[in-house]
């Protein structure tokens, strides 16, 4: 489907010559293509971890991974997307920083366990992992809420300045 997308998109582009709001429609809808592609492949990885971890001896670790998951915000990036809702995209983009807070969070309560079950490693490794993973499809979920704003507004937010603030750990 990924490949029919963006086939479209290159006809459309080569027979029509869209201008302005058109163009920057089927700009996005080839960047949030990918997008959408790559967070199929990470739910396919998280859904391997799930079934690996479904067969191990479980480990009492109390994170919040379903919580990680609501907060990805990718529905709601997706919503902005169909319903060309610049507000609710910009809401997904001020999320980002509540979800990877929420991730670092995760992983050093999970590190924590590793130290004290250092035994059982694999366990909690591969919990790291899908918390990982949920951070990557919120990134991938603010992209398309940013394309969706250059859709609606014609402005670009990706790598600003403001966006690469220095955070020690």
């Amino acid at each position: 489907m990924e490949i029919d997308v963006e086939e479209d998109c290159l006809k459309i582009l080569a027979l029509h010559q869209p201008v302005a709001i058109d163009l920057r429609f089927i700009v996005a809808v080839l960047k949030i293509n990918n997008d959408l592609e790559r967070i199929g492949d990470i739910a396919v990885n998280i859904a391997r971890r799930a079934v690996y971890l479904n067969s191990q001896e479980p480990m009492d670790i109390p994170v919040d991974l379903a919580g990680l998951a609501g907060k990805a915000m990718l529905r709601q990036s997706l919503d902005s997307l169909v319903n060309m809702d610049a507000s609710l995209a910009r809401s997904v983009c001020t999320a980002d920083d509540e979800v990877d807070e929420m991730d670092r969070q995760i992983q050093k309560q999970i590190k924590g366990r590793i130290r004290a079950v250092p035994e059982r490693v694999d366990y909690p490794t591969q919990l790291l992992r899908v918390s990982r993973h949920l951070e990557r499809i919120a990134d991938h979920a603010t992209n398309i809420a940013e394309d969706v704003i250059y859709m609606t507004d014609g402005e670009i937010l990706r790598h600003r300045a403001e966006d690469y603030t220095l955070r020690i750990q």
